[in-house]
Protein backbone atom coordinates (compact mmCIF):
# COMPACT_ATOMS: atom_id res chain seq x y z
CA UNK A 1 0.00 0.00 0.00
CA UNK A 2 1.36 3.40 -0.97
CA UNK A 3 1.98 6.19 1.51
CA UNK A 4 -0.92 8.59 1.98
CA UNK A 5 1.00 11.15 4.07
CA UNK A 6 4.64 12.14 4.14
CA UNK A 7 6.44 13.79 7.05
CA UNK A 8 5.97 17.24 5.59
CA UNK A 9 2.21 16.80 5.28
CA UNK A 10 1.88 15.54 8.85
CA UNK A 11 3.87 18.56 9.99
CA UNK A 12 1.49 20.81 8.06
CA UNK A 13 -1.48 19.21 9.80
CA UNK A 14 0.14 19.81 13.21
CA UNK A 15 0.77 23.47 12.37
CA UNK A 16 -2.79 23.79 11.06
CA UNK A 17 -4.20 22.49 14.36
CA UNK A 18 -1.93 24.76 16.37
CA UNK A 19 -3.00 27.79 14.33
CA UNK A 20 -6.66 26.85 14.71
CA UNK A 21 -6.31 26.61 18.49
CA UNK A 22 -4.30 29.81 18.92
CA UNK A 23 -6.19 31.74 16.19
CA UNK A 24 -2.93 33.29 15.09
CA UNK A 25 -0.20 32.45 12.56
CA UNK A 26 2.30 34.42 14.65
CA UNK A 27 1.46 32.64 17.91
CA UNK A 28 1.51 29.24 16.21
CA UNK A 29 4.92 29.98 14.71
CA UNK A 30 6.32 31.10 18.06
CA UNK A 31 5.02 28.02 19.85
CA UNK A 32 6.33 25.68 17.15
CA UNK A 33 9.70 27.41 16.93
CA UNK A 34 9.40 28.25 13.22
CA UNK A 35 8.86 31.42 11.22
CA UNK A 36 5.45 32.87 10.46
CA UNK A 37 6.23 32.40 6.76
CA UNK A 38 6.81 28.67 7.36
CA UNK A 39 3.40 28.37 9.00
CA UNK A 40 1.75 30.26 6.13
CA UNK A 41 3.43 28.00 3.55
CA UNK A 42 2.34 24.88 5.43
CA UNK A 43 -1.28 26.02 5.57
CA UNK A 44 -1.24 26.97 1.90
CA UNK A 45 0.23 23.57 1.03
CA UNK A 46 -2.52 21.86 3.00
CA UNK A 47 -5.25 23.97 1.38
CA UNK A 48 -3.81 23.16 -2.04
CA UNK A 49 -3.86 19.45 -1.31
CA UNK A 50 -7.44 19.53 -0.05
CA UNK A 51 -8.74 22.03 -2.56
CA UNK A 52 -10.56 24.01 0.14
CA UNK A 53 -9.95 27.21 2.08
CA UNK A 54 -9.29 26.40 5.73
CA UNK A 55 -8.94 29.89 7.20
CA UNK A 56 -10.42 33.33 6.65
CA UNK A 57 -7.48 35.70 6.98
CA UNK A 58 -7.49 39.39 7.81
CA UNK A 59 -4.85 41.86 8.94
CA UNK A 60 -5.94 41.44 12.56
CA UNK A 61 -7.16 37.89 12.94
CA UNK A 62 -7.47 34.44 11.47
CA UNK A 63 -10.46 32.14 11.87
CA UNK A 64 -11.52 28.78 10.54
CA UNK A 65 -13.98 28.46 7.70
CA UNK A 66 -16.91 26.10 8.21
CA UNK A 67 -15.10 23.34 6.31
CA UNK A 68 -11.87 24.21 8.09
CA UNK A 69 -13.60 23.76 11.44
CA UNK A 70 -14.86 20.31 10.45
CA UNK A 71 -11.39 19.32 9.24
CA UNK A 72 -9.80 20.63 12.44
CA UNK A 73 -12.08 18.53 14.66
CA UNK A 74 -11.08 15.35 12.82
CA UNK A 75 -7.36 16.22 12.73
CA UNK A 76 -7.31 17.13 16.43
CA UNK A 77 -8.73 13.77 17.43
CA UNK A 78 -6.43 11.87 15.09
CA UNK A 79 -3.30 13.67 16.31
CA UNK A 80 -4.33 13.12 19.92
CA UNK A 81 -4.62 9.38 19.31
CA UNK A 82 -1.20 9.29 17.63
CA UNK A 83 0.40 11.14 20.55
CA UNK A 84 -1.24 8.85 23.11
CA UNK A 85 -0.18 5.75 21.17
CA UNK A 86 3.43 6.96 21.05
CA UNK A 87 3.50 7.77 24.75
CA UNK A 88 2.07 4.39 25.65
CA UNK A 89 4.68 2.56 23.57
CA UNK A 90 7.60 4.61 24.82
CA UNK A 91 6.57 4.55 28.47
CA UNK A 92 5.94 8.29 28.70
CA UNK A 93 2.26 7.99 29.42
CA UNK A 94 2.83 9.67 32.80
CA UNK A 95 3.13 12.98 30.94
CA UNK A 96 -0.51 13.85 30.33
CA UNK A 97 -0.97 16.78 27.98
CA UNK A 98 -3.25 18.20 25.33
CA UNK A 99 -6.63 19.89 24.95
CA UNK A 100 -9.92 18.61 26.40
CA UNK A 101 -13.13 20.20 25.14
CA UNK A 102 -16.19 19.78 27.34
CA UNK A 103 -19.81 20.94 27.31
CA UNK A 104 -21.58 21.60 30.62
CA UNK A 105 -25.08 22.79 31.60
CA UNK A 106 -24.88 26.28 33.06
CA UNK A 107 -25.98 25.54 36.63
CA UNK A 108 -24.15 22.23 36.96
CA UNK A 109 -21.06 23.69 35.35
CA UNK A 110 -20.90 26.72 37.64
CA UNK A 111 -21.67 24.95 40.90
CA UNK A 112 -20.44 21.38 40.52
CA UNK A 113 -17.81 20.91 37.82
CA UNK A 114 -15.86 24.17 37.46
CA UNK A 115 -14.91 24.26 41.19
CA UNK A 116 -13.22 20.86 40.74
CA UNK A 117 -11.10 21.67 37.70
CA UNK A 118 -8.35 23.51 39.60
CA UNK A 119 -7.49 20.28 41.42
CA UNK A 120 -7.40 18.34 38.15
CA UNK A 121 -5.11 20.96 36.60
CA UNK A 122 -2.76 20.84 39.58
CA UNK A 123 -2.37 17.12 38.99
CA UNK A 124 -2.07 17.45 35.21
CA UNK A 125 -0.68 20.95 34.52
CA UNK A 126 -0.01 20.28 30.84
CA UNK A 127 -3.69 19.61 30.10
CA UNK A 128 -5.64 22.52 28.63
CA UNK A 129 -9.40 22.75 29.16
CA UNK A 130 -11.97 24.40 26.92
CA UNK A 131 -15.35 24.57 28.67
CA UNK A 132 -18.59 25.33 26.84
CA UNK A 133 -21.32 26.41 29.28
CA UNK A 134 -24.63 25.83 27.55
CA UNK A 135 -27.96 24.13 28.01
CA UNK A 136 -28.01 23.26 24.32
CA UNK A 137 -27.43 19.59 23.54
CA UNK A 138 -24.24 19.83 21.53
CA UNK A 139 -23.39 17.24 18.88
CA UNK A 140 -20.22 15.85 20.43
CA UNK A 141 -18.89 14.14 17.31
CA UNK A 142 -19.72 16.91 14.83
CA UNK A 143 -18.41 19.67 17.13
CA UNK A 144 -15.30 17.83 18.29
CA UNK A 145 -16.32 17.84 21.96
CA UNK A 146 -14.61 15.22 24.11
CA UNK A 147 -17.23 14.95 26.83
CA UNK A 148 -20.48 16.52 28.01
CA UNK A 149 -22.56 16.54 31.16
CA UNK A 150 -26.32 16.33 30.79
CA UNK A 151 -29.28 16.13 33.16
CA UNK A 152 -31.74 13.24 33.08
CA UNK A 153 -31.22 9.88 31.44
CA UNK A 154 -29.80 10.44 27.95
CA UNK A 155 -31.57 9.12 24.86
CA UNK A 156 -30.04 6.22 22.97
CA UNK A 157 -27.51 8.30 21.05
CA UNK A 158 -24.66 5.83 20.72
CA UNK A 159 -22.68 7.81 23.31
CA UNK A 160 -21.13 6.22 26.37
CA UNK A 161 -22.94 7.35 29.56
CA UNK A 162 -21.60 7.31 33.15
CA UNK A 163 -23.70 8.55 36.06
CA UNK A 164 -22.17 11.37 38.09
CA UNK A 165 -24.87 11.70 40.74
CA UNK A 166 -28.57 11.78 41.52
CA UNK A 167 -29.16 15.44 42.33
CA UNK A 168 -31.83 15.99 44.99
CA UNK A 169 -34.74 18.32 44.27
CA UNK A 170 -36.23 20.72 46.84
CA UNK A 171 -39.21 23.07 46.92
CA UNK A 172 -38.30 26.51 48.21
CA UNK A 173 -39.78 29.94 48.77
CA UNK A 174 -38.61 33.22 50.23
CA UNK A 175 -39.57 34.17 53.81
CA UNK A 176 -41.47 37.17 52.43
CA UNK A 177 -43.53 35.03 50.04
CA UNK A 178 -44.37 32.47 52.75
CA UNK A 179 -45.39 35.24 55.16
CA UNK A 180 -47.81 36.67 52.57
CA UNK A 181 -49.22 33.41 51.19
CA UNK A 182 -48.63 30.78 53.86
CA UNK A 183 -46.65 27.54 53.74
CA UNK A 184 -47.99 24.61 51.69
CA UNK A 185 -48.31 21.40 53.70
CA UNK A 186 -48.98 18.91 50.88
CA UNK A 187 -49.12 18.67 47.05
CA UNK A 188 -52.82 19.66 47.00
CA UNK A 189 -51.95 22.99 48.66
CA UNK A 190 -49.77 23.90 45.69
CA UNK A 191 -52.93 24.71 43.71
CA UNK A 192 -53.32 27.79 45.92
CA UNK A 193 -49.77 28.99 45.30
CA UNK A 194 -47.80 30.76 42.61
CA UNK A 195 -45.44 28.05 41.37
CA UNK A 196 -42.59 29.19 39.13
CA UNK A 197 -42.52 27.07 35.98
CA UNK A 198 -39.54 25.77 34.02
CA UNK A 199 -39.79 24.93 30.34
CA UNK A 200 -37.61 22.21 28.90
CA UNK A 201 -35.61 23.87 26.08
CA UNK A 202 -35.62 20.89 23.71
CA UNK A 203 -39.36 20.13 23.85
CA UNK A 204 -40.94 23.39 24.96
CA UNK A 205 -42.85 21.44 27.61
CA UNK A 206 -43.22 22.65 31.19
CA UNK A 207 -41.53 20.25 33.60
CA UNK A 208 -43.82 18.90 36.36
CA UNK A 209 -42.57 18.89 39.93
CA UNK A 210 -41.27 15.57 41.28
CA UNK A 211 -42.55 14.74 44.78
CA UNK A 212 -42.53 11.65 46.99
CA UNK A 213 -46.06 10.64 47.94
CA UNK A 214 -46.60 7.49 50.02
CA UNK A 215 -43.11 6.28 49.16
CA UNK A 216 -43.58 6.76 45.42
CA UNK A 217 -42.07 9.49 43.26
CA UNK A 218 -44.83 11.12 41.24
CA UNK A 219 -45.07 14.05 38.83
CA UNK A 220 -47.22 16.92 40.05
CA UNK A 221 -48.43 19.57 37.60
CA UNK A 222 -48.30 23.07 39.06
CA UNK A 223 -49.31 26.48 37.74
CA UNK A 224 -47.85 29.96 37.86
CA UNK A 225 -47.62 33.23 35.94
CA UNK A 226 -43.82 33.10 35.54
CA UNK A 227 -42.08 30.57 33.32
CA UNK A 228 -38.29 30.27 33.09
CA UNK A 229 -36.69 28.67 30.07
CA UNK A 230 -33.17 27.41 29.35
CA UNK A 231 -31.35 28.40 32.57
CA UNK A 232 -32.29 26.57 35.79
CA UNK A 233 -30.51 29.24 37.87
CA UNK A 234 -33.43 31.54 37.03
CA UNK A 235 -35.72 29.50 39.30
CA UNK A 236 -33.80 30.29 42.48
CA UNK A 237 -33.26 33.91 41.45
CA UNK A 238 -37.00 34.37 40.93
CA UNK A 239 -37.90 32.54 44.15
CA UNK A 240 -35.47 34.74 46.08
CA UNK A 241 -37.36 37.81 44.86
CA UNK A 242 -40.56 36.55 46.49
CA UNK A 243 -42.59 35.98 43.33
CA UNK A 244 -43.47 32.38 44.14
CA UNK A 245 -42.36 28.85 45.05
CA UNK A 246 -39.85 26.92 42.95
CA UNK A 247 -38.56 23.39 42.69
CA UNK A 248 -34.85 23.26 41.96
CA UNK A 249 -31.73 21.28 42.79
CA UNK A 250 -30.52 21.37 46.38
CA UNK A 251 -26.94 22.08 45.25
CA UNK A 252 -28.14 25.33 43.66
CA UNK A 253 -29.80 26.69 46.82
CA UNK A 254 -27.56 25.24 49.55
CA UNK A 255 -26.21 28.66 50.55
CA UNK A 256 -29.67 30.26 50.41
CA UNK A 257 -31.03 27.59 52.76
CA UNK A 258 -28.12 28.10 55.16
CA UNK A 259 -28.47 31.87 55.35
CA UNK A 260 -32.27 31.93 55.30
CA UNK A 261 -32.70 33.70 51.97
CA UNK A 262 -34.85 30.74 50.93
CA UNK A 263 -36.79 28.25 53.04
CA UNK A 264 -37.39 24.60 52.16
CA UNK A 265 -41.07 23.58 52.31
CA UNK A 266 -42.91 20.24 52.14
CA UNK A 267 -39.87 18.29 53.37
CA UNK A 268 -41.94 15.18 54.01
CA UNK A 269 -42.63 15.02 50.27
CA UNK A 270 -38.99 15.63 49.32
CA UNK A 271 -36.19 13.29 48.36
CA UNK A 272 -36.93 13.09 44.64
CA UNK A 273 -33.91 13.47 42.39
CA UNK A 274 -32.78 13.60 38.78
CA UNK A 275 -29.60 12.03 37.41
CA UNK A 276 -26.67 13.89 35.92
CA UNK A 277 -24.57 11.89 33.47
CA UNK A 278 -21.25 12.35 31.74
CA UNK A 279 -21.36 11.45 28.05
CA UNK A 280 -18.57 10.86 25.56
CA UNK A 281 -18.20 9.24 22.15
CA UNK A 282 -17.14 5.59 22.15
CA UNK A 283 -13.40 5.40 21.43
CA UNK A 284 -11.35 2.32 20.87
CA UNK A 285 -8.39 4.45 21.94
CA UNK A 286 -9.74 7.20 24.19
CA UNK A 287 -7.07 9.86 24.85
CA UNK A 288 -5.62 9.29 28.28
CA UNK A 289 -6.27 12.89 29.35
CA UNK A 290 -10.00 12.49 28.61
CA UNK A 291 -10.19 9.14 30.39
CA UNK A 292 -8.48 10.61 33.46
CA UNK A 293 -10.86 13.58 33.58
CA UNK A 294 -13.90 11.30 33.28
CA UNK A 295 -12.69 9.14 36.18
CA UNK A 296 -11.78 12.23 38.22
CA UNK A 297 -15.27 13.75 37.85
CA UNK A 298 -17.08 10.46 38.46
CA UNK A 299 -15.13 9.86 41.67
CA UNK A 300 -15.34 13.42 42.98
CA UNK A 301 -19.05 13.88 42.37
CA UNK A 302 -19.94 10.40 43.58
CA UNK A 303 -18.06 11.11 46.84
CA UNK A 304 -20.14 14.24 47.45
CA UNK A 305 -23.32 12.23 47.82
Amino acid sequence: MGRHFDGQMLGSIELFCRTAELKSFTAAAAQAGVTQAAVSRSISRLEGRLGVQLFVRSTRSVRLTERGQAYYEQCRQALGQLIDAERELTGHQAVVAGLIRMSLPTSYGHLRVLPLLAEFRRTYPQVRLEVQLTNRSADLVAEGIDLAVRARNPPDSGLVSRKLEDAELVVVGSPAYLKRHGTPANPTDLKQHECIQFERPLTGQVIPWALNVNGECIDVNTAGSLCITDDVLGLSTAARSGIGLAQTYRFIVEEDLKNGTLVEVMREFGGASRPFNILYPPHQHMPQRVRLLVEFLVNKLRDRN
